[in-house]
């Protein structure tokens, strides 16, 4: 009997699906979204406070990172709502996994369709989660379409809620939101390269991982040699994230403090935030490998304070210059390893000096 419904479970019903059904993600998540629309009337004109909020902030924060090529600008600001930003990342995920369509295929049958339909609670569940969590985004298009546009978000109803849980003043709070998104949009705008650079190492994963495997000699050496490969390739794009949010971060936080008069009620509320967490919330960071991005990114805001605090702005930017000049992972814990390489591949001393905070 057990055999015979096993057998039916895994029976072949004719063709091939999708692992991940994304119209069935976005509908479970959509179920689950807290809150009502805001409508796209109120979301334009949250958006247009954020511009303005954003065209105050603009020239502190050019002015500390060493400004924008010639007509090169930063992008704007939209608003979201939870169901906005579901949609958006829905459609970002979609685009990212298609490369590995053909993979993600498995033959129809019984068994399929429950794992599959557990994937998708779980991708939706992890989704919806995140829409309660995130405050702002910056969306690079990574593997997108050509021509690029490049778009800023901050998710309202996260924000309002924040700052109404905090009794935080609201524009200060959406000033330095701002800064930190914005911080984002200047090191992909200033420096073309760096999203190609990505992109290069999401492609050499792809590759990997949908190259053809015709018999097991050949399987065995895409386990010992690719794999090899593409573990070395994910910790590069590993590192290379962690100093984009720790700079990030870095940068929020000099400018804001620069700035913002509500500065350390800010930095004293996102402390409590990021360390109150319900039983839940600290299972889901930790199943889902999130816990472990937020300590990666800790680490990059530590590197880049270090090379900051010591040798000035204008050394830490050499970070920015090109792939090269990227931290490799193992100096990520290691500043000084770092400065010394860029500087030696130099031939010259990095500048130092005045940070000009």
């Amino acid at each position: 009997m057990v055999a015979a419904l096993v057998a039916e479970a895994v029976r072949p019903r004719g063709g091939e699906a999708d692992l991940l059904d994304w119209e069935q993600i976005a509908a479970l998540a959509q179920r689950r979204i807290r809150g009502q629309p805001y409508g796209a009337a109120r979301l334009q004109a949250v958006a247009a406070g954020y511009n303005q909020l954003a065209s105050e902030v603009r020239e502190p924060l050019l002015e500390g990172v060493g400004g924008l090529p010639p007509g090169v600008r930063l992008p704007d600001f939209e608003a979201l709502d939870r169901a906005a930003w579901l949609d958006l990342n829905v459609g970002i995920l979609r685009t990212a996994m298609e490369p590995l369509n053909g993979v993600g295929r498995v033959p129809n049958s019984w068994l399929a369709d429950l794992g599959r339909a557990g994937v998708n609670r779980y991708v939706a569940l992890l989704l919806e989660f995140l829409s309660r969590r995130v405050l702002g985004q910056f969306d690079p298009q990574l593997l997108g379409k050509e021509p690029v546009n490049h778009a800023l978000y901050l998710v309202e109803p996260n924000v309002a809620d924040w700052q109404q849980r905090e009794s935080l003043p609201g524009d200060d709070l959406r000033r330095w939101l701002i800064l930190h998104e914005m911080t984002h949009a200047w090191q992909f705008a200033a420096h073309p390269w760096l999203r190609e650079h990505l992109n290069e190492g999401l492609r050499q994963l792809i590759a990997t991982a949908t190259a053809p495997r015709r018999n097991g000699v050949e399987r065995l050496m895409a386990v010992t040699v690719g794999g090899r490969g593409q573990w070395a390739s994910l910790r590069r794009m590993q590192a290379t994230m962690t100093l984009v949010e720790g700079y990030g971060n870095l940068v929020m936080n000099l400018v804001g403090r620069r700035i913002l008069p509500s500065y350390l009620r800010l930095e004293d509320a996102y402390r409590r935030r990021s360390g109150e967490r319900s039983a839940l919330d600290l299972l889901v960071w930790r199943l889902t490998g999130l816990e472990l991005k937020m300590r990666q990114y800790r680490v990059g805001e530590a590197f880049a304070a270090s090379v900051h605090d010591r040798y000035g702005m204008a050394a830490l930017n050499r970070a920015w210059e090109s792939p090269e000049t990227l931290p490799r992972p193992e100096e990520l814990r290691d500043p000084e390893r770092w400065y010394r390489r860029v500087a030696a591949e130099s031939n010259r001393a990095l500048p130092g000096g005045q940070s000009g905070y």
